[in-house]
């Protein structure tokens, strides 16, 4: 669900403190995420494969896959998928589930141009350190036709409920996370990062315009979380 870039607001996400961060929380990091999200996660990874759409025999690159959960799901009905994150421990913590797994940065990929059909990033990509340039890069590694999704924390489309899930972001999750969490403070930093991130308009504003067409986005629960989908032209 959530990688927690830094334990305060401010930090100016290079990725050496990021991957170190996720270090941290590696050891709890998907016990956490599921009762941070009430468990809606599991959802949420669903709802990611079902708009990515790979078909058999293709191959899709899971970006920020931390400990690999979302990259076993994207790779069932025959599809190979790539666990790629930069945080070596992320990628010990999931060692175990069978997927390839490499670590890189979403800014500056090991693979080779157009070589896979699909990216994905799912809550990760509002911590990189550029992410237009990842944006970027995304395309670039991306065959022509190829599919890109971002599922990432969004703005609730309800006035009311948006005032109450902010509360919520702010007092609860800190103190939720410091009874779960390997490192709560973390945590506190996912609260600002989520409330600074652009709305969804924003967010398919800025995917056009490193490049993809055919942006569009779907609100979850709410519009906590959108989906945001491309083609690459």
């Amino acid at each position: 669900m959530a990688h927690a870039a830094g334990a305060r607001a401010g930090l100016d996400k290079r990725p050496a403190d990021v991957a170190a961060m996720f270090d941290r929380v590696a050891r709890r990091y998907d016990v956490t995420n599921t009762v941070l999200s009430g468990g809606l996660d599991s959802s949420w990874r669903r709802a990611t494969r079902e708009a990515l759409g790979a078909r058999p025999g293709q191959t899709v690159l899971d970006v920020a896959a931390g400990t690999a959960v979302s990259t076993v799901q994207l790779a069932a009905g025959g599809v190979t998928a790539i666990a790629c994150d930069f945080s070596q421990g992320m990628l010990r913590a999931g060692a175990a589930r069978p997927v390839p797994k490499v670590a890189g940065d979403a800014m500056a990929l090991p693979l080779a141009d157009a070589s896979v059909d699909g990216v994905v990033i799912s809550f990760g990509l509002r911590n990189v350190a550029d992410p237009d340039a990842a944006l970027r890069e995304f395309n670039r590694v991306t065959r022509p036709g190829g599919t890109l999704v971002v599922c990432e924390f969004s703005s609730p489309t309800w006035a009311p409920f948006r005032t109450v899930y902010t509360e919520y972001l702010m007092t609860a999750l800190p103190r939720i996370a410091r009874a779960v969490s390997s490192n709560p403070e973390a945590y506190v930093y996912l609260a600002e990062s989520i409330r600074a991130w652009p709305g969804q308009a924003a967010l398919a504003a800025r995917v056009q315009a490193a490049g993809w067409g055919e942006v569009a986005w779907q609100n979850l629960t709410g519009g906590i979380v959108a989906l945001h989908r491309a083609r690459r032209v």
